[in-house]
């Protein structure tokens, strides 16, 4: 079964495809991993994105259809795969649609995680990042055992750029401007579902392992 998970940053995307992969056996295809494991692996593609972001651009919408179908293909025998943070525009969505039609792969549903943006902002300010695993805590929904310190290094807590204050405005800005349309441009397939997401992880998750039996 393939999904798409839409929904602001902070709403739990990535937090709910990983339990929900561990669980069925599905794979969790994050754009920013794909992006970032392309140039550290230095393939064509992610040399030319490595390219782009040296001269202060973004990677176009071409660029990156590009690599998450390459990653798409090579799924074929998985059990299913959930598209996280991809796609982000009207444009990659057209270009997925017609990429999975051409390759033969069914798309379930496109689930929408939403919660308000008072919400979002106190996750996303109360993130804090392990630097040595990439483990994500948060001050008071996911504390470390002691303050400020990883619990499996003892690493100093940082926090990411994308988690600053003027960085989390922007984010959002960006997110209803290009990304929140693809919410309306999937409900008029009847691919989509709203996953209220405001509670805590648990609860939330309960209620989407109950869409995911229904939608199965």
């Amino acid at each position: 079964m393939n999904l798409i998970f839409l929904g602001p940053p902070g709403a739990g995307k990535g937090t709910h495809a990983k339990m929900l992969c561990e669980k069925y056996g599905f794979i969790q295809i994050s754009a920013g991993d794909v992006l970032r494991r392309n140039i550290k692996e230095g393939t064509k593609l992610g040399g030319l994105a490595k390219d782009v972001i040296a001269r202060g651009e973004l990677v176009s919408d071409d660029l990156v259809n590009d690599m998450m179908f390459d990653e798409i293909r090579g799924l074929k025998s998985s059990k299913g795969f959930i598209l996280d943070g991809y796609p982000r525009t009207i444009g990659q969505a057209e270009a997925l649609d017609k990429f999975l039609l051409k390759e033969k792969i069914p798309l379930k549903a496109a689930i929408n995680f939403d919660a308000s943006e008072a919400v979002l902002v106190d996750r996303l300010g109360g993130r804090r990042l392990c630097a040595v695993t990439g483990k994500i805590y948060h001050v008071r929904n996911m504390p470390p055992k002691k303050e400020g310190v990883c619990d499996c290094h003892g690493q100093a807590l940082v926090i990411r750029k994308d988690d600053e204050p003027a960085t989390i405005l922007n984010r959002l800005k960006v997110y209803h401007e290009s990304t929140k349309p693809l919410v309306e441009f999937y409900r008029k397939k009847g691919l989509l579902h709203d996953v209220p997401a405001e509670g805590d992880a648990p609860a939330v998750h309960e209620v989407l392992e109950k869409l995911f039996e229904k939608i199965r």
